[in-house]
């Protein structure tokens, strides 16, 4: 079964997820942009998840992170808990 390291970040609608998005692409690092807006605990680490499995996760956090390139930022992803970016930094 495939693992997934990546890590995300989390806010509550799509206008600021598009907005950070664009900053990153820009040149800001993730992990700065992560701790400054992220709404996840995991926002302290960078926004870092770990590593975990499929299923571990929502359905469509699993399908972004095991089908989307690595060290791309992808996203919007929409899920119950508001709007996500993700980087996916190893899947083996």
């Amino acid at each position: 079964m495939p693992v997934a390291t990546a890590r995300h970040i989390l806010v509550a609608d799509e206008p600021q997820c598009l907005e950070l998005k664009q900053k990153i692409e820009s040149g800001d690092d993730f992990a700065v942009v992560a701790r400054e807006h992220s709404l996840c605990p995991s926002g302290a680490e960078g926004g870092d998840l770990g590593s975990f499995r499929p299923g571990e996760m929502v359905p469509e956090f699993d399908t972004a992170v095991f089908s989307g390139d690595l060290n791309t930022v992808l996203g919007p992803v929409k899920t119950q808990f508001g709007y996500h970016l993700l980087e996916v930094t190893s899947r083996s």
